[in-house]
């Protein structure tokens, strides 16, 4: 708040004398508290708190009127006088009826300060009948807000330049994959089941660093996946492309392909978070989409190019499994073909 003198014409600068400068002064304090009652009163919510509120706006008149009084100092003639005494007891009358936390919220608060381990390293996976059942509940009311969002043509919802002509995923495909087709393939429960819990007998253990502290995960293969990534190494490009992050993901590949079937890895960060699931957007990959393939246990990965799946079930501990084993004709035929999407047509509807 400036000083009223300062605000006069040069010409007209002087002095304050001793009750106008008082005046100024309680002003000052006035101007303040008002401010900070103010702000207790919008930070005052519910019905708990309505009573604190009532007697703040009781303390907030009472400052009104004291105002009108202030007033008359500046009146030549007035004999009123404003007292310190009165905002200080305003003062001290908010600080009484100021709200504290009950124990409730403070083991509330309590609580939410505890640290749990970020264990979302490794993606977790949403099951197909999980995922349909999902889709299945939404409401018209959500369904056309997104047809009015896709819709849409204002410049915050249409890519930018930038964005339409981001640099691919992949680098430029290798002299000795020329002419094949692209195989995108997931990990977890894909190829492979991991866990921090400790297992029986399990493949390998991958140690992570989670907030400076190391964790152990224990990772099974599953059935037939060495023979499976070597006849897909020979017949096709084949990149590594999970969900999971790259301190978790990166070991266990190098632990997994041991003959350097994965030509490229992409995690988490090269998803696109779409409706709470992380997919993976193969346009991104700079590859011709008519000869890009993903495999994949999650239908929610591929939710943006379901015609380039194929799908596998989810793997976790079952011994007996040989699905990987007989996927291998499927795809030694596959690898012949100029173009996917008709035998992968043919595929889903024989099935």
């Amino acid at each position: 708040m400036e000083p009223f003198w300062a605000l006069l014409d040069d010409k007209e600068i002087c002095k304050p004398d001793v009750e106008e400068y008082f005046a100024y002064q309680i002003k000052s304090l006035q101007t303040s508290e008002k401010q900070t009652l103010y702000g207790f009163i919008l930070e005052t919510k519910g019905e708990k708190n309505r009573t604190s509120y009532d007697k703040t706006e009781e303390v907030f008149l009472s400052l009104r009127k004291t105002e009108s009084r202030d007033s008359l100092i500046l009146d030549e003639h007035g004999s009123d006088q404003f007292e310190i005494s009165d905002v200080l007891e305003s003062s001290s009358c908010l600080e009484e009826e100021s709200p504290q936390e009950s124990d409730d919220e403070c083991e509330l608060s309590d609580i939410s300060g505890e640290i749990n381990p970020p264990l979302d390293i490794i993606h977790s996976v949403v099951l197909k009948h999980a995922y349909e059942s999902t889709q299945s509940i939404d409401t018209e009311e959500e369904q056309s807000d997104d047809d009015s969002y896709d819709n849409c043509e204002c410049e915050h919802c249409i890519p930018s330049t930038q964005q339409v002509q981001a640099k691919p995923l992949l680098p430029q495909m290798e002299s000795s994959d020329a002419g094949k087709i692209c195989v995108v393939i997931d990990l977890d429960e894909t190829l492979v089941h991991s866990s921090f819990k400790p297992m029986n007998n399990p493949d390998f253990i991958i140690p992570v660093e989670i907030e400076g502290k190391l964790h152990q995960v224990y990772v099974l293969k599953r059935p037939h996946v060495d023979e499976f990534l070597k006849r897909m190494g020979e017949l096709f490009e084949c990149i590594l492309f999970t969900a999971s992050l790259s301190k978790y993901a990166d070991p266990v590949s190098d632990m997994l392909d041991k003959r350097g079937t994965f030509k490229n890895r992409l995690f988490r960060e090269a998803c696109v978070f779409h409706k709470g699931n992380y997919v993976k957007d193969l346009s991104r990959l700079g590859r011709d989409l008519n000869r890009v393939i993903i495999i994949d246990n999650s239908p929610a990965s591929y939710i943006f190019h379901p015609e380039n799946a194929v799908p596998v079930e989810s793997w976790f501990d079952d011994m007996s499994d040989t699905e990987l084993l007989d996927l291998i004709p499927f795809f030694e035929k596959l690898s012949k073909e100029g173009g996917i999407y008709d035998i992968l047509r043919e595929q889903r509807i024989s099935s």
